[in-house]
C-alpha cells in the first residue's frame, strides 16, 4: 500500500513515515498544502493522511479539491483540535475519518486497516485469488500445501496486481505505486521483481500466473489447474 502523508511537522511526519514503513507500507511525505495538493492529485495513492493546519492551503481545502477533481483516495485527517465543528468541517470536505492529536500509534494502524479492508473488500486480513492466499499480516503467500515468504516489494507487487486483477497495469503504474512519484527506480525494477514472483508462483505450483501484455504492462490471469 502506498500512503501520502502531509504534514507540517517535519519530526512528527517522520515519526508517522518510520511507523509505517515498519508495517510495510510504502511512505512520501510533503509538507505543505501546495505539495499535498499536488501529490494527491497524480491519483497514485491507496491513502492519504492530511493534517488540517498546513501552509499555503489548509487540509479542509486540499480534501475539498480533491473531491471536486474526482479524487476518490482514503483520507484520514490529523489535528490538535478535538471541537465536534472541526471535526464535522473535515468529514464534510470529504474526508473518511479524523484523529486528534496526540494519537497512539496502534489507533492509527488499525484506522489503517480498516479504510484499506473497506477500499479493497478484504476480510480478516488475508486475499485469496483462485489457488492463492496471500496473508496481509506475514506476507506469505499460500498455495495448496506449500507456502512460501514474500519481501516487501514482491509482497506489494502482488497485492497490486491482485487488487487490480481485470485490468493491464503499467510499468510507470507500477513503479508509482510501488516505489512512489519522486522514486529513481526504472523499469528494469518492475521486471526484476515479476520475475521473482513468477518463479516462487512456479514454485507453489500455481494455477494463477502474470502476463506480460506487449506495450501495455502486466495483468494477473487464472489459469485452469492441469
Amino acid at each position: 500500500m502506498n500512503i501520502l502523508v502531509v504534514e507540517d511537522n517535519i519530526n512528527l511526519a517522520n515519526s508517522i513515515k518510520d511507523l509505517l514503513v515498519e508495517n510495510k507500507y510504502s511512505v512520501e511525505t510533503v509538507y505543505d498544502g501546495e505539495d499535498g495538493l499536488y501529490y494527491a492529485k497524480q491519483d497514485i495513492y491507496d491513502l492519504i493522511i492530511m493534517d488540517v493546519m498546513l501552509p499555503v492551503h489548509n487540509g479542509y481545502q486540499v480534501v475539498k479539491q480533491l473531491r471536486t477533481e474526482g479524487i476518490t483516495t482514503p483520507i484520514i485527517m490529523l489535528t490538535a483540535k478535538s471541537e465536534i465543528d472541526d471535526k464535522i468541517t473535515g468529514l464534510d470536505s470529504g474526508a473518511d475519518d479524523y484523529m486528534t492529536k496526540p494519537f497512539s500509534s496502534k489507533e492509527l494502524l488499525a484506522r489503517i486497516r480498516a479504510l484499506s479492508r473497506r477500499k479493497s473488500e478484504i476480510i480478516n486480513d488475508v486475499i485469496t485469488l483462485n489457488d492463492i492466499t496471500l496473508d496481509l499480516s506475514t506476507s506469505e503467500l499460500t498455495c495448496k500445501d506449500k507456502k512460501t515468504t514474500l519481501s516487501h516489494t514482491e509482497y506489494q507487487l502482488l497485492l497490486l496486481l491482485i487488487n487490480n486483477k481485470n485490468s493491464t497495469l503499467s510499468k510507470e503504474q507500477l513503479i508509482a505505486k510501488i516505489w512512489g512519484y519522486d522514486s529513481s527506480a526504472v523499469e528494469n525494477n518492475v521486471e526484476v521483481y515479476v520475475s521473482f514472483l513468477r518463479k516462487k508462483l512456479k514454485f507453489l505450483k500455481s494455477n494463477v500466473s502474470i502476463r506480460n501484455i506487449r506495450k501495455l504492462g502486466y495483468r494477473i490471469e487464472e489459469n485452469d489447474g492441469q
